[in-house]
């Protein structure tokens, strides 16, 4: 189990990076009206999770990377598991898995991104 504290746990949670207790979107990424909606602060510890105008411009950084990575790891296990799975065809997955994954990816990177920058702190 992951312990509060840790910035994964923020990350897998969705949780304020600062108090890992207030929530960090609106809504799930699969609302699709309030897709990769904040709030503008914690409603626990009053951080505001909007650092300056455009600070999430960075998280298509970190999509994109994820992205890379599962690309790579889809032809990877092609390899290794010895599939014979054309170019094409992992391409096909792979643009598949994105395209559903999206929105998760969308706000997983924003998480991330803040998790970056904004640190925990202990309650005294």
């Amino acid at each position: 189990m992951i312990k509060k504290g840790t910035k994964l746990y923020s990350i897998l949670h969705f949780k304020c990076p600062q108090c890992h207790e207030g929530d960090f979107f609106v809504s799930n990424a699969y609302n699709f009206k309030k897709v990769g909606e904040l709030y503008t602060n914690c409603y626990k510890c009053n951080l505001k999770f909007s650092k300056e105008p455009g600070f999430y411009f960075g998280a298509m950084y970190i999509s994109y990377a994820i992205g890379i990575a599962i690309f790579i790891a889809s032809y990877s296990a092609n390899w290794l598991l010895r599939l014979n799975a054309s170019l094409l065809q992992i391409l096909s997955f792979v643009g598949t898995l994105l395209l559903i994954g999206t929105p998760y990816l969308f706000h997983l990177s924003k998480i991330i991104w803040a998790n970056l920058f904004i640190h925990y702190k202990v309650k005294k």
